[in-house]
């Protein structure tokens, strides 16, 4: 499979992608602020095959990461064998197989309880820059003062996706050609195996992906998001894993805070 997706470094390229901000033209430094190879990307995942609504933006950042690394780049053992740090977050459960938008080796595919405090210590433990999380309603997020402050501190930027690739509040576009697409189609063939999708709900997610098409090229539409907001997109669910809530009984009362979006 990696044979494959390591590949993509011959196929894709920076002119596969076109950004736009707010309806005119931007790049990938405009949607995320300076930028840098560095950076560690985490996609939080709530459902089957989420992911493939930020597909193109994560891509995008994958050929920015290969082109500062090209000319060294290979499978030979004088070459440099390498994938930039990006991390989904499998929410409660797998929700798919993310190696053709190369998110490798499979220990960046991490799965942690549907809880946000939980979510959000793998976060942080992956020291992540940039926060990529599923538009929804905000809700109530019970979480470690400590782990707040670690989000606080090392969180750049974050944006608000739709795992169908549209929303109505969108500010930012990022669209892509056949070649990359190509990649997109491999990653929902696996997940699909990989997940036992029943027929039709796999045609769902094809005929979404149809739904983005526009001039030859895959559009799809993210929104800004102020990180105290993300924290109440982490998920919608408002009971407390085990682990969260011995974390608060062997703490003082002063240990958890309660982020209330009502």
């Amino acid at each position: 499979m990696k044979e494959l997706a390591l590949h993509a470094t011959n196929v894709i390229s920076a002119r596969d992608f076109d950004f736009q901000l707010q309806g005119r033209q931007a790049s990938l430094d405009d949607v995320l602020p300076g930028f840098q190879t560095s950076d560690r990307i985490g996609v939080v995942v709530n459902r089957p095959c989420g992911a493939m609504g930020v597909s193109s933006l994560l891509m995008a950042a994958t050929t920015r990461f290969y082109d500062a690394h090209r000319l060294q780049l290979g499978n030979e053992p004088d070459k440099l064998r390498i994938y930039p740090d990006y991390f989904i977050f499998h929410v409660g459960n797998c929700q798919g197989s993310h190696a053709q938008l190369d998110v490798w080796p499979p220990h960046k595919e991490v799965i942690v309880d549907d809880d946000a405090e939980q979510i959000l210590e793998a976060i942080n433990d992956r020291g992540i820059t940039r926060l990529l999380v599923e538009d929804k309603p905000l809700s109530s997020a019970v979480l470690l003062r400590e782990t707040l402050a670690s989000a606080r501190s090392r969180i750049v930027s974050v944006l608000a996706y739709s795992p169908v690739g549209r929303m109505p509040q969108g500010d930012v576009c990022c669209a892509h050609g056949p070649n990359a697409e190509a990649y997109v189609q491999k990653m929902l063939g696996d997940s699909g195996a990989l997940l036992q999708l029943p027929e039709h709900e796999y045609a769902d997610l094809l005929q979404a992906r149809e739904r983005l098409a526009s001039g030859g090229r895959v559009v799809e539409q993210y929104r800004r998001l102020a990180l105290h907001s993300a924290f109440g997109m982490l998920t919608s669910n408002q009971e407390l894993s085990l682990q969260t809530r011995h974390y608060i009984a062997v703490s003082n009362k002063h240990a958890a805070v309660v982020l209330d979006f009502d």
